[in-house]
Formats: structure tokens, C-alpha cells, sequence
């Protein structure tokens, strides 16, 4: 497997859909440093590491803050080592229309989703260059190949992640390095469950979207992580470019 021995970066790696892929990333063998302004959940995911036998570190970072995110890729290579796996995980979530979106709403997520992938993707990538072996796996959303009513800065923001993955793709190629985005369906995380909706309209939200998918069930962190896993694989080195999405068939 591509983790194998090697050092990963994952974003938003302290709950949800980063923490599944940070533990399986540590079963396959790679040591994690976590990227979160959650310390104490990246802590509690870093213990979990470590019964795994890798290494697991913390580093509380805002994604869409450059000088945050350079000074804690300094940090990985002198604790960890190169970096050669990157994970562009953190988000946020919110339901909003369109007519009562602030400016700040906008730009807080286009911030953490887009431009925090530049960020932490321009940092590490001359670790992967010099290595002429990559893998970047950057997490979009079925909302950024579909939209979705409420959604307009985060379908914006997840459409623009799968533009950034592909023409970066064909940048990185001939150096080994691949790059793809994972576009998930509906997924049970925190950030779903924390939503700004009321408890009975996120549960009635997720029931109409099972009703809609054909294996009739939400997907879950692990489902995700599985889909990653590959794409870091020493198998997937032909898999570049492109964007799969684990929706349970919701979106085709």
C-alpha cells in the first residue's frame, strides 16, 4: 500500500470523515500528523494512532491561514519526516439561502474549503516533487457535482476543489504524483449533526436522501476512508484527475 512507511497530512483529521481516513491511513501503515483547529478531538484521534503502532501528531492550524499552515508543514517535516500523502479534509457545513448569505458567510467557506486546499497543497508539494512520488486526495462533495438548495457557498467551494484537482492533476502528473477528489453522498459526520437546522429537520433531512438512495442507508466516515485508502495506493498510480463519489447511487 502507498501509506506504507510514509508520512500524511490530513485536514480536518479530528473528527468525522478525517478522523476514519487518518485511522486507516495508520492501519496501512503511514505515520499522521493532524491538521484541526480541534485539539482536543485531534489529540483524542492521535491516541488512537499510536495504539496502532505509527506515530500520530497534533498540529492546531487554521487551514485558511498560509502562515499557520507553512509553519506546521515545518513542523511534520522535523517530527514525521517528508511529506508524500495529503488529505484535503477540513470544512465546515451550513444551510443558508442564497438571499440571507452574508459576505463573511461566503468567504469563511470559500476560505477554509478552497482556499485551505491551496494552502496546505502548495505547501507540502515540493516534498512530492523531490520524492517524484505523490498522493493528494482532496474532499469535494456531491454538492459541488450537483448543488443543493441552501447550499450555494458550499456547492461553489466543493466545485471548486474538483476544478482545482483536475487541472493540478495534469501539472503533477510526470512527477509521480497523482491527484483525485472524493465527492461524497450523504455522510453521518458531526458537522451534519451540529448543522444549524433543528434536531427533527436534519433527521427528517437525512430520511428523505436514504428514501432517494438505492442501498437505502446514510453513508458513514469508513466508507470514505476506504475510497481513500486506495487512491494513495501503490495500485492507483494510474488513477489521477479524477473524482469519485461513495453516494450509495444517490448521484450518477
Amino acid at each position: 500500500m502507498g501509506a506504507a512507511t510514509r508520512t500524511a497530512v490530513v485536514t480536518g483529521g479530528a473528527s468525522g470523515i478525517g478522523r476514519a481516513i487518518s485511522l486507516r491511513l495508520a492501519r496501512d501503515g503511514a505515520n499522521v500528523a493532524i491538521f484541526d483547529l480541534d485539539r482536543t478531538g485531534a489529540e483524542a484521534v492521535a491516541a488512537e494512532i499510536t495504539t496502532l503502532g505509527r506515530k500520530g501528531e497534533v498540529y492546531q492550524v487554521d487551514v485558511a491561514n498560509r502562515t499557520q499552515v507553512e509553519a506546521a508543514v515545518q513542523r511534520v517535516r522535523r517530527e514525521l519526516g517528508p511529506i508524500h500523502i495529503l488529505v484535503n479534509d477540513a470544512g465546515i457545513g451550513e444551510f443558508v439561502p442564497l438571499a440571507q448569505m452574508s459576505e463573511a458567510q461566503w468567504d469563511r467557506m470559500i476560505a477554509i474549503h478552497l482556499k485551505g486546499t491551496f494552502n496546505c497543497t502548495k505547501a507540502v508539494i515540493q516534498d512530492m516533487v523531490d520524492a517524484k512520488w505523490g498522493r493528494i486526495v482532496n474532499i469535494s462533495s456531491v454538492a459541488g457535482l450537483g448543488g443543493g438548495a441552501g447550499l450555494v457557498h458550499y456547492s461553489a467551494a466543493k466545485a471548486g476543489i474538483i476544478g482545482f484537482t483536475k487541472a493540478l492533476a495534469q501539472e503533477v502528473g510526470p512527477m509521480g504524483i497523482t491527484v483525485n477528489a472524493i465527492a461524497p453522498g450523504l455522510i453521518d459526520t458531526p458537522i451534519l449533526r451540529k448543522s444549524d437546522l433543528p434536531e427533527e429537520q436534519v433527521q427528517q433531512f437525512i430520511e428523505t436522501i436514504v428514501g432517494r438512495t438505492p442501498v437505502r442507508r446514510v453513508g458513514i466516515p469508513d466508507d470514505i476512508a476506504a475510497a481513500c485508502a486506495y487512491l494513495v495506493s501503490e495500485e492507483a498510480s494510474f488513477f489521477t484527475g479524477q473524482v469519485i463519489s461513495p453516494n450509495g447511487g444517490m448521484y450518477t
